[in-house]
């Protein structure tokens, strides 16, 4: 029974992915593999929408991403058959910074490389006429942890409506690598760093309290009376509400 259910909502994104492509009049996706669990899963299921030959993807490691990151993403594309290159991001990030502001931070130049990777992405989509399948899922998407017009920036996102451990459950089912399945999750902009860490709640438990307040629409008494710490359920919900202007095209004022 199981089986069955994961293999209707495989057929679900596969026919997503396949009319967003068709609408576009177009037959390719061009996919930023980042050795994560999320870029690995979105490559899978592209080859099954579209062919292996339609699927185009490259690796933009940065000087300091972990080299697991590189070598993660060189299996993954070995396991899958994909036609992939790797692209160095580093003198595009460092030439900005190292003219302009060398003091920056770690945010701004950790979000300066998910533009890069983008502005990569989205040349290389008018190369191949392909278009940028995206790799967020519904977790990151609902609680902003995302780079706007960075990593949040793309065509379609065939993961979009599945929940971070939802992602897990699929990339199992379909036998993805382990080396991606026992990682963890991090967006490997500067060292050490995690999702979870970030955030501030571990994946699990922030699906859970985005299912319960934003799905089944019951209230922080019922989150409290299920185990969830108050402090828990009102970082999620600050974390939704003020990063809302990622989920929504710019604002244009009604005159």
């Amino acid at each position: 029974m199981e089986d069955k259910k994961m293999e209707k909502k495989i057929k679900k994104i596969i026919n997503f992915i396949q009319e967003r492509v068709e609408v576009a009049g177009l037959s390719k996706v061009v996919i930023g593999l980042s050795g994560g669990i999320d870029s690995a899963l979105t490559a899978a299921l592209c080859i099954k929408a579209l062919g292996k030959e339609n699927v185009y993807a490259v690796m933009m490691p940065y000087k300091t991403s972990h080299p697991d990151s590189l070598r993660h993403g060189t299996e993954i594309a070995k396991k899958l058959q994909l036609q992939h290159e790797t692209i160095d991001i580093s003198p595009m990030v460092d030439s900005y910074f190292d003219t302009y502001d060398k003091a920056a931070d770690e945010m701004r130049r950790g979000n300066r490389m998910a533009r890069e990777r983008m502005c990569v992405l989205f040349d290389l989509s008018a190369k191949y006429q392909a278009l940028v399948a995206g790799t967020g899922n519904r977790s990151e998407l609902m609680v902003g942890y995302c780079t706007q017009y960075g990593d949040n920036a793309c065509a379609f996102e065939p993961l979009g409506h599945l929940y971070k451990t939802e992602v897990y459950e699929l990339a199992r089912f379909m036998k993805l690598p382990s080396s991606v399945l026992r990682k963890a999750p991090t967006a490997d902009l500067w060292e050490g760093q995690s999702d979870e860490q970030e955030l501030g709640i571990s994946y699990e438990k922030l699906d859970q309290i985005l299912h319960l307040l934003y799905d089944q629409e019951l209230e922080d008494a019922d989150l409290k009376e299920q185990g969830f710490m108050l402090e828990e359920i009102e970082r999620v919900r600050l974390l939704v509400e003020r990063s809302q202007f990622k989920r929504e095209l710019p604002p244009i004022l009604e005159i």
